[in-house]
């Protein structure tokens, strides 16, 4: 059964990985690269079990059946927003994360 997918959404078209790194290509052209230490399942997979990939949704995602792993392509786009990999997130996201918690207002005790 065909999934439609909302105009503007980006769709993953190719996916590879290298021994540290997952490449997924993108229908506009981009090209995203993110380390598997993200996703221990990919990174303890072996190269036959990378490689058999399906597309999710019409390209919103990717599946890998052998080893239960599914992922959005907007969690590689704004990691940010979906993933709690402390100490795995590069630093900048670190710091932009920071300064959201920095300004979202503080609870007031009312004793």
């Amino acid at each position: 059964m065909p999934t439609s997918v909302a105009s503007g959404e980006t769709l993953a078209v190719d996916v590879s990985c290298s021994d540290d790194s997952l490449i997924v290509v993108l229908d506009d052209g981009r090209t995203v690269s993110v380390p598997l230490v993200w996703f221990p399942r990919l990174l303890a997979a072996t190269p036959r079990q990378r490689k058999a990939w399906e597309p999710i949704g019409g390209g919103i995602g990717m599946h890998w059946e052998a080893i239960d792993e599914d992922i959005s392509v907007a969690s590689l786009l704004q990691p940010e927003r979906f993933m709690r990999l402390a100490g795995q997130v590069p630093e900048s996201l670190r710091r932009r994360q920071g300064k959201a918690r920095a300004r979202k207002p503080s609870r007031v005790d009312r004793g």
